[in-house]
């Protein structure tokens, strides 16, 4: 397994572009992106769990009850949530695209970001879906990247290379996720090509099971988005053995996807609103994954700890304190924690109570970039990772006036 250039063209057969057509006030920026696969894909796709969910994704449903898509259509600036025309404004979008690349509307993956409850007009999408069309490119990841992106202050875009029956099989996607993410099922959005040749059925099964231990894993605020979508697309162009069931080549299909999906969980928490610090959690020990995971969830997940973090100080009250109120089935009096980072391991807990330390060094420990909250929590083996960010003043500037 290497991780190679290119994002979510780095698959055989994927083409990407993206274009400013008037949805957003700055010129300056893309805020419409389209991905193209030169055949017809396996799809699958995972949705927000909020009951007010996005039009475009009442849409895609719809196009993916086959199993099979071909391109994606995505802007930024405007949610086309809450509008009383959104769900036509979807699938007009879908035959707009469908007309443009000569593909039927249904085989169509379409998203949305932005402000929630703008009112979204067509005439964007005519100008420049065309125009998307016709700037399709196998380098056109890192624009198809950019005309996603809302607050975000970087690009998101990560592949990786492996084997699967002697093949070569490339999988890359990009992702745009910065505030408003504590999703429950997807993530912000996020979107997947791979050139294996895998059934509609294997990919949803290995898409489901991937996002439990990456998105699923990561809170940057609390908020769970009304348009949270992972979807992914499945060529065939590598050349591999299809993957039809359960086994070998399977496991290395979702080795290869946990490894993109984990990058791109890391960059979307590293970059949450005013955020100066990816802070992950790792619970080890509890009696089962479950467990751990909904400790080191809500340990991240903490205003307190997440404030904490931001000003350096080894309040590690704060770690117990969000373990406690977790849900989790775990012996507190049994619990010790550590906090890491390229300066330094110190541990602060031991079977429920503080012990000595240096407060110089673990100011030194938590003023880096990365820092670990390590959590052991018994002997089981078992263990869970979740991902965050600190929480800084920032955060309530950019959300203070994000609409306006």
């Amino acid at each position: 397994m290497k991780y190679i250039d290119g994002g979510v063209c780095a698959a055989k057969g994927f083409k990407a572009a993206g274009t400013h057509c008037g949805i957003r006030k700055n010129r300056t920026k893309n805020d419409l992106s389209m991905i193209f696969s030169e055949t017809r894909a396996s799809a699958a796709a995972v949705y927000t769990t909020n009951l007010v969910k996005g039009a475009p994704i009442a849409v895609t449903k719809k196009n993916l009850e086959d199993g099979y898509a071909r391109a994606v259509i995505v802007n930024s600036g405007n949610a086309n949530t809450c509008n009383a025309n959104g769900v036509y404004i979807a699938e007009e979008t879908a035959k707009l695209t469908g007309l443009a690349l000569g593909i039927a509307p249904e085989d169509v993956i379409v998203a949305s970001t932005g402000v929630i409850g703008q009112q979204m007009f067509i005439e964007p999408f005519q100008a420049g879906i065309p125009v998307l069309a016709k700037k399709l490119s196998p380098d056109g990841s890192d624009e198809a990247t950019e005309g996603i992106m809302t607050t975000d202050t970087v690009k998101k875009q990560v592949a990786v290379e492996f084997e699967i029956s002697g093949k070569k099989v490339r999988i890359g996607g990009i992702a745009k996720g910065s505030g408003m993410i504590n999703p429950n099922m997807a993530t912000m959005l996020v979107f997947i090509t791979t050139d294996c040749s895998i059934t509609p059925s294997m990919l949803q099964k290995a898409l489901f099971s991937v996002v439990k231990d990456t998105f699923n894993m990561i809170s940057v605020d609390g908020d769970t988005s009304t348009n949270d979508m992972v979807a992914v697309l499945a060529n065939g162009f590598s050349g591999n053995d299809t993957i039809e069931e359960e086994g070998g080549s399977y496991d290395s299909f979702c080795q290869g996807l946990f490894a993109v999906m984990e990058a791109l969980s890391k960059k979307i928490a590293s970059d949450g609103e005013g955020a100066t610090k990816l802070i992950e959690c790792v619970v080890r020990g509890a009696k089962d994954k479950e467990t751990c995971a909904k400790a080191a969830k809500s340990v991240i997940s903490s205003s307190l700890l997440k404030a904490a973090m931001f000003g350096a100080d080894a309040n590690w009250g704060r770690v117990l304190c969000a373990i406690g109120y977790s849900g989790a089935d775990i012996d507190v009096t049994k619990v010790s924690i550590a906090f890491e980072s390229a300066a330094g391991r110190i541990d602060v807990c031991k079977n429920g109570f503080g012990v000595d330390f240096s407060e110089e060094l673990a100011k030194k420990i938590l003023s880096e970039k990365e820092i670990l909250i390590d959590v052991a929590a018994g002997d089981s083996g078992f263990s869970a990772k979740a991902y965050g960010c600190d929480l800084t003043y920032d955060y309530v500037k950019i959300n203070g006036d994000y609409r306006t």
